[in-house]
């Protein structure tokens, strides 16, 4: 076991500022000392903020990787450059975090899955809902079989009005895609972790820019541009899975629904089922009568109730490098991360032919 790790960040924005870069900066095992981003200020500011003394700053990442002392390079780009910055690094020899989704396409992401097989350096994706507390709970309930099996199921990633008119989350160039590759994909990956289900039969699915179109709309992030809104505002999927199961992924940014959920499941088994909104709900029958039991969590990240404040992002970094340091498996492979971007992939897929994609 190495007793100190040293990390360079790719991407130095919001989601560096808001989630990588905090979380790791606790941690006593780790060294911020390399920082690139393709704005030059971003990277100083970070380093400013969060790098150990002497930390240096690129803004071609790919000076970066050319340090041997750097052991983890932490990827926090555009979907778009995911594949081709985080290959590189598994080259150059640095065990990889890469922000969600895993890649642009699914054929990036099996290509990134390759290069961590062929280097035997570690590989992650930032799926950090399954750090949640509740998701935590809900996956020992699973695979103690308290819900039988799971042959049904729904992955919940809908917002009434929360469409990111900042960054480049509108550019289908960068992104390959709106809410579903946004945010489907969190709660797609949560539902299919749960279940311990990787192996898609086939994907039908529809993509709409219904409201994408209109301008002033009202949204939580100020109106968006409806010409440079060039994604879907709404996605959905129905997965049926080799073993017969099923599982209905629904996204958007924007739709006309009160009830809305994001990263939240629903599922259904042959001993009971379970469903999170503001709080975990456990049902079944049990001798001879219907029941529904409340499990109460923070189901925004933070364990309070067993006495434990750290943050479902914390808790991600933290066993992350926990991984690397003590040469264990990642909680979030890349084989489950490449299957949740081939899923998403096909319903794109199916919405452009109106056919359903079939696995082989």
């Amino acid at each position: 076991m190495r007793d100190r790790l040293k990390v360079g960040i790719v991407g130095c924005g919001s989601i560096a500022n808001g989630k990588h870069l905090p979380s790791l900066s606790k941690l006593p095992h780790v060294e911020l000392c390399a920082f690139s981003d393709i704005a030059a200020e971003r990277a100083e500011q970070a380093a400013e903020k969060f790098g150990a003394p002497g930390a240096r700053v690129y803004a071609d990442y790919r000076e970066l990787l050319l340090d041997g002392s750097i052991d983890v390079v932490h990827v926090c780009t555009p979907n778009d450059a995911h594949a081709e910055v985080s290959i590189a690094a598994l080259e150059a020899g640095k065990h990889v975090m890469c922000e969600k989704p895993m890649a642009k396409t699914a054929a990036d992401a099996r290509r990134m899955a390759e290069a961590a097989r062929r280097t035997g350096k570690k590989l992650t994706i930032g799926y950090n809902n399954r750090f949640r507390p509740d998701s935590q709970y809900m996956k020992q309930a699973c695979a103690n079989g308290d819900l039988g099996e799971i042959y049904f199921a729904k992955a919940h990633a809908l917002r009434r009005r929360g469409v990111p008119t900042w960054g480049v989350f509108l550019d289908r160039e960068k992104q390959g895609g709106g809410p579903l590759i946004d945010i489907g994909t969190h709660a797609l990956d949560l539902t299919l972790w749960l279940m311990d289900n990787y192996e898609p039969r086939a994907v039908l699915g529809t993509s709409y820019r219904k409201l994408a179109p209109r301008k002033d709309a009202a949204n939580a992030d100020g109106s968006w541009d409806p010409e440079t809104f060039t994604v879907e505002d709404a996605a959905f999927g129905m997965v049926v899975m080799k073993n017969g199961a099923t599982v209905m992924l629904e996204s958007s940014w924007a739709i006309n629904m009160v009830d809305t959920l994001e990263a939240r499941y629903t599922l259904c088994g042959t001993e009971g089922g379970a469903d999170v909104k503001d709080r975990l709900r456990l049902n079944g029958e049990k001798y001879g009568r219907l029941y529904e039991n409340e499990v109460k969590f923070d189901v925004k990240g933070a364990d309070f109730f067993t006495g434990r404040k750290e943050s479902m992002h914390d808790r991600e970094i933290r066993l992350w490098i926990e991984a690397v340091l003590n040469d264990t498996q990642p909680v979030v492979t890349p084989e489950q991360a490449c299957v949740v971007s081939e899923i998403i992939e096909a319903v794109y897929e199916s919405n452009r032919t109106g056919r359903a994609v079939y696995f082989d």
